[in-house]
């Protein structure tokens, strides 16, 4: 069943953001549990990949607080993830000399075949996903989330200040 969209000019300007807003979370849900069923082929969930994703860029390897800040998630939730890919090989730790205390997470060779493998698909899909925007709307898109990411990281720093005042 096709949900009814509704004309802008039917919102009041508050009414319009907040209905922006639910829109960007239903998005934003529908695309996160459709990548856990897309990447169920590969037995691995969406956080996985980005984690394997990022690494495959950084020949050095990145630490576990840096995958966290990067995928903005908390430490001890990237301790798993690692622990998993671990297991399965696809990621190695490595002590960092004179700090035992921080790993360097690298990708391995099954962990990039991996990538590699899953990359294409992945690209076919996003390409599906967004095919309803010309290229420059994309650009577009992209700079509009970026203000509203940091819009929403300001709020976050405003709101956290009032509340150990």
């Amino acid at each position: 069943m096709k949900e009814q969209q509704l004309e802008f000019n039917e919102f009041e300007t508050p009414e319009l953001r907040y209905r922006a807003l639910l829109d960007l979370l239903k998005t934003a849900e529908a695309l996160w549990q459709g990548s856990k069923v897309f990447f169920a082929k590969w037995e691995i969930s969406p956080s996985q990949f980005n984690v394997l994703n990022l690494l495959r860029a950084s020949s050095q390897g990145m630490t576990q607080t840096a995958l966290s800040k990067e995928l903005l998630m908390h430490r001890s939730n990237m301790t798993g993830i690692i622990d998993s890919l671990e297991r399965r090989k696809l990621v190695v730790r490595n002590e960092i000399p004179g700090d035992r205390r921080v790993y360097l997470v690298k990708l391995t060779d099954k962990g990039a075949k991996l990538v590699q493998e899953i990359l294409p698909y992945f690209y076919q899909l996003s390409e599906e996903v967004m095919k309803c925007l010309e290229r420059d709307q994309v650009k577009a898109f992209i700079k509009e989330l970026q203000s509203i990411y940091i819009s929403a990281e300001r709020l976050i720093q405003v709101i956290k200040n009032k509340s150990t005042q």
